[in-house]
């Protein structure tokens, strides 16, 4: 090893060029390492959350200021907000535990016994309705299914199905999972449903060729799906049926099939049902989508399909098919550079991404960021790679929350969202990316306990230092944006100055969900929250909820407070 020291010596006393450069070479190297490290770095707090001072939420008067530097690689992704459908159970507390009770194993009625009991407890997010016959050759539920021979739970499967957009869910063989949107098989003698489940033993999973089958309790109908169709509901006939749905044909022998196929190819992005009458067309001013009426308004049995409903003459039922509405799609840079700089300002996992992509598609323009995402520019998002100063954007994506990064912008839309899902969010983002999850060691190691005494302390000051230092700020809560995306989104469209045509926004409705949604595939199983985590977080809600009140505005929504 020394004579190797000793050769290298002397070769670089005769040439010391080759020295320098080599040396050169190594510090370039060294300051690349640095600046990705800077550049990945966690954004710093001004009174660290993680000192009992910081952490008094009751007594909190103001949190301070949280810095995010500009180099900060930041994103939001679209929340399981984002999704079609919302949140599907009615009440999503999760059934405790009987595995440490005694219990009696020794025949089928007990098992039996046990996976009725489980299904009471499962009554609010499903609905079980019986034991059904199977047949590997003619399934009783013909959509979607996956198998787990370890870990298969009533819940999860209920959660992929309903996920999904599917009626019902059932259960085979304790590990296989099936969904669909009707059961197409007789019942059987509960008896037969007699199998364990592999996940929890406390719960029935069907039986040899025979299905634990669950209807589930959507929260919005607009989450069924018929295949590829999305279904929109039941909808009263239009007065100019002919204008509103140009499109139509006689079918005698109808179904939901037929008339998806028929609209489809004649290259419209709506399919309404009447009886035997197929009718296509686009939402418009004609036909909004807006006013639902009740379902059984529109229970007429196809005549092709038992199991199907086709509407009526009076009442259409809608389905929406897979043709993109091209009315809201075109986009461009602003024509001249913006006079003022407007600013979508949210914390990280409240939907700003998704909040973007709606921005876009009713305005028409390309939208900024404070930072740079290539993920997000390769997603189509091509304000990105624009510097925020550039004027070329209508709004500006940002997570600061610093007096004078605040008061860089002339306005600002602040998006909210309840800090229990943008806490979560924004840890699969960190832990799993965009459209990612977080792994479970994840958040059952430090790195959960961690983020949250890090992040829950900045949801509060990030909106309270928009609502202090920000010209004019537009409160919009993610909830509402999700509940009433039409009328949010024309109040979010007029701070922008642009006038967008009602057919337009429209056109954004049935195009909403963007690429940003995760599935529900690997959505968590128990509540992440402990007491007291649950115990400073309410504290930070009600900081926010006062201040908001404070300056005339409606306050958080009710279902921040379910803990």
């Amino acid at each position: 090893m020394a004579k190797l020291l000793l050769k290298l010596q002397r070769y670089f006393r005769r040439k010391p060029v080759r020295f320098f450069t080599l040396l050169a070479l190594y510090l370039a190297a060294g300051s690349l390492v640095f600046l990705h490290s800077g550049f990945s770095g966690e954004p710093r707090v001004a009174g660290s959350p993680r000192s009992p001072a910081a952490a008094e939420g009751p007594g909190l008067q103001y949190l301070g200021v949280m810095q995010l530097g500009r180099g900060f690689k930041a994103a939001v992704t679209i929340p399981a907000g984002g999704r079609r459908h919302g949140p599907w159970f009615r009440n999503t507390s999760r059934e405790p535990s009987d595995r440490g009770k005694p219990r009696d194993n020794s025949g089928p009625r007990s098992r039996a016994l046990r996976g009725r009991s489980g299904r009471e407890k499962e009554e609010d997010r499903a609905r079980y309705i019986g034991c059904y016959e199977d047949n590997t050759r003619q399934r009783t539920l013909r959509g979607m299914s996956f198998f787990d021979y370890k870990k298969m739970t009533v819940f999860r499967c209920q959660d992929n199905c309903a996920e999904r957009g599917y009626l019902y869910a059932g259960l085979e063989f304790g590990a296989e999972c099936y969904c669909g949107h009707k059961i197409q098989a007789p019942n059987a003698s509960e008896a037969e449903c007699n199998m364990e489940c592999k996940g929890e033993r406390s719960n029935t999973c069907g039986g040899v060729n025979r299905l634990s089958v669950y209807r589930l309790e959507l929260a919005q109908e607009s989450a069924r799906r018929y295949g590829s169709a999305i279904f929109r509901g039941c909808f009263r006939r239009p007065e100019n049926v002919s204008i509103a749905l140009p499109a139509s044909q006689l079918m005698l022998n109808m179904s939901v099939d037929k008339c998806v196929d028929f609209c489809t190819e004649k290259e419209f992005p709506l399919a309404a049902l009447a009886g035997t009458t197929c009718r296509c067309g686009f939402p418009s001013t004609l036909f909004p989508l807006h006013e639902r009426e009740d379902e059984q308004l529109c229970a007429h049995k196809c005549a092709a399909e038992e199991f199907e409903s086709c509407g009526s003459a009076e009442f259409l039922l809608v389905y929406q098919t897979q043709v993109q509405d091209n009315r809201c799609m075109d986009r461009r840079f602003l024509p001249s550079r913006a006079k003022q700089l407007v600013a979508l300002a949210s914390f990280p996992g409240a939907g700003n991404t998704w909040a973007r992509h709606l921005i876009e598609l009713a305005t028409g323009f390309y939208t900024g960021s404070y930072y740079f995402d290539g993920s997000l520019y390769n997603k189509g998002f091509k304000g990105e790679r624009d510097h925020w100063r550039s004027g070329r954007t209508i709004c500006i994506k940002t997570h600061e929350s610093g007096q004078k990064e605040i008061e860089s912008f002339d306005s600002a839309i602040l998006l909210i969202r309840n800090p229990y899902k943008a806490l979560m969010a924004e840890f699969n983002r960190k832990y799993g990316g965009h459209i990612g999850f977080a792994a479970h060691a994840h958040w059952k190691g430090k790195e959960w306990p961690e983020f949250v005494a890090n992040y829950a302390p900045w949801w509060a000051t990030h909106t309270l230092d928009w609502l202090r230092f920000g010209k004019k700020v537009l409160v919009v809560h993610f909830e509402d944006l999700k509940r009433d995306l039409f009328v949010q989104l024309q109040r979010m469209v007029a701070l922008l100055g642009v006038t967008a045509c009602e057919d337009r926004l429209l056109c954004v409705e049935g195009q909403k969900d963007g690429n940003f949604k995760r599935s529900g595939l690997r959505k968590l199983e128990y509540d992440p929250y402990t007491p007291e985590m649950r115990k400073t977080i309410s504290a930070y809600i009600r900081t926010v909820d006062a201040a908001l009140k404070l300056r005339n505005l409606s306050g958080v929504p009710e279902d921040y407070y379910p803990r």
